[in-house]
């Protein structure tokens, strides 16, 4: 249940940076253009319901929450919008979830790699949620200074104990390692 606290507390708190859509939305995308060192943490799109079905296993999609077809034209218009606002790409990362494997895909941003650092924590015991964050933390450290946007699609669960902020299916946080590696928001990217 930390995941549903976070999710009220950031509610509550207001915590989330500007979202790209508004009046600064040039400016944002801008930003994701020139600057190589930000990195997108992206939640996978529309996979209709919540959690993971009883009998999940991770190998067999069949026993997975799946893309719906929304979803799967959500993560294409998403890649479509990264590709029009010319945002170079330098990796894009993904959670072992096949949800988040097809989102990956459908983005055509490049070849999606699957790493278990980004696998969902929402039923994770506080022990392995913590050392996910903590790789996906120097995931992140270790981004600065490369020739393009690294984007990681994951889970809000883990979106929420990285940042605070949870985003809807196929939304997005933009978030930068500063020069001591703390990890900070630096906008939102909403769903199309």
């Amino acid at each position: 249940m930390k995941w549903l606290t976070a999710i009220v507390v950031a509610a509550l708190l207001g915590l989330g940076g500007p979202f790209i859509g508004s009046a600064n939305a040039q400016g944002v995308w801008s930003q994701l253009r020139e600057d190589p060192g930000l990195v997108v943490l992206m939640r996978h799109a529309i996979a209709p319901g919540g959690g993971d079905p009883p009998g999940f296993t991770l190998g067999k999609c069949s026993t997975q929450r799946n893309l719906s077809a929304e979803g799967r034209s959500q993560a294409r218009s998403n890649g479509r919008e990264f590709r029009e606002q010319r945002v170079p790409i330098d990796a894009v990362l993904s959670s072992r979830w096949c949800r988040a494997v097809d989102t990956a895909k459908l983005l055509g941003l490049g070849t999606a790699r699957p790493k278990s650092s980004l696998d969902s924590v929402f039923t994770a015991s506080q022990q392995v949620s913590d050392r996910k964050k903590r790789q996906t933390e120097q995931i992140i450290r270790n981004h600065r200074g490369n020739s393009g946007v690294l984007v990681l699609v994951g889970h809000q669960a883990n979106i929420i104990d990285l940042t605070g902020v949870a985003p809807n299916s196929g939304g997005a946080v933009i978030v930068r390692a500063d020069k001591n590696g703390n990890i900070k928001v630096l906008g939102q990217i909403p769903p199309p």
